[in-house]
């Protein structure tokens, strides 16, 4: 196994991780440059890759917020609808759910389609749900409508006509059509041939707005790559947690929308701790995902750009996208989230993050409003990062906090980060409690570069008693990237087909050809499973595929109780038939784990005695003996001196204690116990209530 690079590009910072071929792994942490990624991910390339030759790099895999942002920020190319004659309002309505905040709002005004009403095209055809030609194909209505979308400028047009995924044959003539004069042209039947037009065609529609801007960016990143020596085929991290290669990432952009979380779940996954919390806050923003025996929850329909609700996104007030995604919820809160006061003088934090630039006030990078960094460092929780950090920028900043609430600039820190660890426990609440799933008995796995400073309290809140930060935390996802397997998911709608089997060979057959591979492949794997209802019900439910109709009813039966709680019996039928197609990456066999770049050195132990005021913050003889260095942190409602560890010095120690990282930062609150395994990873159990 040769070289693998990894890379994870946030919102504060891209983290760059390289693998050896014996394992041993290498982190970089760069600011994020936002004008243009590439160059932050060419920085990070440069210091991993010191001392080895770019030419022995065999794979690099990439999570990219890239898709999700050009769709937030509505920065993606414009895009013409296509569809049936009759159907071309179908955006322009939408679907809209008005919330909380909205439901007596006499001014709203819902928000703006993804396509304008004078950029939806409609063409002469029709076909049944069954896939039977009603209105033949009129190709002169085709050129018309070509003709109209290259007069308005338009280069990039998504078709998605009314059940085209029974009938594909219609919507691949209007593409080659339509490709004369328009250089971008996505059909729904390659995009996602599922049933509900209106999902299918804002899939569609987002594939088209944000494919030529992954397009260009990957082609440039290949160039940037090719300069610096490293010639490996790229792969950029699917939703679903697979990987897929550059060209089907550009082909299939929508599939990459939840590139960026879906890698810290599979590092989370890959800890090895069985039912597991993924807890992952970085710069701008908190991800949280319930893992169990491994595998993280998959859903097939998620919303972006929607109002968020304690950490999930609410269905209908978002683009809805159907494509395998990890379930996960995800609020604005992370280690560059801005602490302000609202109108009525009550201190909020998030969902604002002062980002790269100018970053947190203490990155003397030009930024003057307090964020949760600012109040970690001056909590004691952190003393260094990635770059150089100035306590007394970030005492500045709270200041602005702490004269208005009329407190000190200590309490002010503390109570940002209280309520920032508040902000990340709703998200918690949302993958567990809401679902129904009690969390006391899972481990909450901590990383990114903030999320160790708060796992603790977070877990307090639910009563879960293990937390496990990994060996490389602060670039956690990174390292995931590397663990994930070349796969895509292929489906297509058919109402209980006569011959699934035959199905089934298609997809497969499609599948390959997007990887690339034979289905000869050693060590390919196919999993089949179908979308299944009760007759007469609209929603259905993925389960595993059985031929045998009893078998699949009664594997539907229990999902159907899992997730509603109830249990029905009635007839069930197929609504669509799913194919995933994986291949494991290589395996690291007897790889070593990789360790830290920076740490403390071993020292003579001097008897210390605690203070009072140590002593109350639960300061304990033996936690001061471990380690010569000590450093004032706020617990127990003062600031207290508490010992400051590396991985390279623990062997057991009580909170409260600080574990420094080179990428993150680890606190031990009282009442907690901090040890290390054999794979450097830190697990902090609880010993008592707070």
């Amino acid at each position: 196994m040769g070289y693998a690079i990894g890379v994870d590009v946030g919102g504060t910072f891209t983290d760059v991780v390289l693998r050896t071929p014996t394992g041993t792994l290498t982190a970089a942490k760069c600011l994020s440059t936002h004008d243009d990624p590439i160059a932050g991910i060419a920085s990070g390339v440069t210091r991993v890759l010191a001392g080895v030759d770019p030419a022995q790099v065999g794979r690099v895999v990439h999570a990219t917020t890239l898709a999700t942002n050009a769709v937030l920020e509505r920065k993606g190319a414009r895009v013409a609808f296509v569809t049936t004659l009759g159907f071309r309002s179908v955006i322009p309505l939408g679907r809209y759910a008005r919330v909380e905040e909205d439901r007596y709002d006499l001014r709203f005004t819902p928000p703006p389609p993804p396509v304008a009403a004078a950029d939806c095209f409609e063409v002469v055809e029709r076909v049944s749900a069954r896939g039977t030609v009603l209105t033949p194909l009129d190709p002169d209505s085709v050129r018309r409508v070509a003709a109209r979308i290259t007069a308005r400028g338009i280069t990039s047009a998504a078709v998605c006509l009314l059940h085209s995924y029974a009938c594909p044959e219609h919507e691949r003539q209007v593409a080659a059509i339509l490709r004369e004069s328009i250089p971008n042209v996505v059909i729904s039947s390659e995009i996602w041939p599922e049933i509900r037009e209106y999902e299918r065609a804002t899939t569609t529609i987002m594939s088209a707005y944000v494919g030529p801007l992954m397009a260009s960016y990957l082609s440039r990143l290949r160039a940037r790559l090719a300069e610096l020596g490293v010639r490996a085929p790229i792969h950029v991290m699917e939703s679903s947690g697979g990987v897929i290669s550059a060209e089907l990432a550009a082909r299939r952009a929508v599939s990459t929308i939840e590139s960026g979380p879906a890698a810290g779940v599979l590092a989370a996954a890959g800890t090895g701790a069985g039912d597991v919390i993924s807890f992952d806050m970085g710069g701008t923003t908190a991800k949280v995902c319930v893992v169990r025996d491994g595998r993280p929850e998959i859903t097939r329909e998620f919303h972006v750009g929607g109002r968020g609700s304690f950490g999930g996104r609410r269905a209908g007030t978002g683009v809805p996208i159907k494509t395998p995604a990890i379930d996960l919820a995800e609020i604005g809160a992370g280690g560059g989230s801005i602490a302000w006061l609202d109108a009525a003088g009550a201190l909020r934090v998030g969902p604002r993050s002062a980002g790269s630039s100018p970053g947190p006030a203490c990155y003397a990078l030009g930024g003057r409003e307090p964020t949760v960094t600012d109040a970690n460092l001056m909590l004691g929780y952190l003393s260094s990062a990635t770059i150089p950090l100035s306590p007394s920028l970030a005492a500045r900043a709270l200041d602005r906090l702490a004269g208005p609430l009329g407190v000190t600039p200590a309490e002010a820190a503390h109570a940002v980060h209280e309520i920032v660890s508040a902000s990340m426990a709703s998200a918690v609440h949302v993958v567990t409690v809401q679902r129904g799933i009690d969390p006391r008995g899972f481990t909450l796995v901590a990383f990114g570069g903030a999320g160790p400073m708060h796992a603790a309290r977070v877990a307090e809140r639910f009563g879960i008693s293990r937390v496990l930060v990994p060996a490389h935390s602060g670039v956690a996802s990174a390292a995931g990237l590397l663990t994930g397997a070349l796969s895509t998911e292929r489906v297509i709608s058919r109402l209980d087909a006569a011959d699934p089997d035959a199905l089934f060979d298609e997809l497969a057959h499609t599948a390959a050809a997007d990887l690339g591979l034979p289905l000869t492949t050693p060590g390919l794997e196919l999993t089949r499973s179908a979308d299944v209802r009760f007759h007469g019900q609209s929603h259905d439910l993925t389960v595993p595929w059985s031929p045998v109709r009893e078998e699949l009813a009664s594997r539907f039966s229990t999902k159907y109780t899992q997730v509603y709680g109830i249990t029905q019996q009635s007839t069930i039928e197929v609504v669509a038939y799913r194919l995933r197609l994986t291949l494991p990456p290589p395996s690291a066999g007897a790889a070593r784990r990789g360790t830290p770049e920076v740490g403390a050195t071993r020292t003579a132990r001097t008897r210390v005695t605690p203070t009072a005021k140590e002593a109350r913050a639960g300061v304990t003889p033996a936690a001061k003996e471990a380690s010569t260095t000590t450093r004032a942190a706020y617990f127990g409602g003062a600031y207290v001196e508490v010992p400051v560890h590396t991985r390279d010095t623990l062997e057991r120690l009580h909170g409260p204690a600080v574990i420094e990282d080179p990428e993150s930062t680890i606190v031990v609150p009282p009442g907690w116990t901090a040890t290390l395994d054999e794979a450097r990873a830190v697990h902090l159990i609880r010993e008592s209530a707070p």
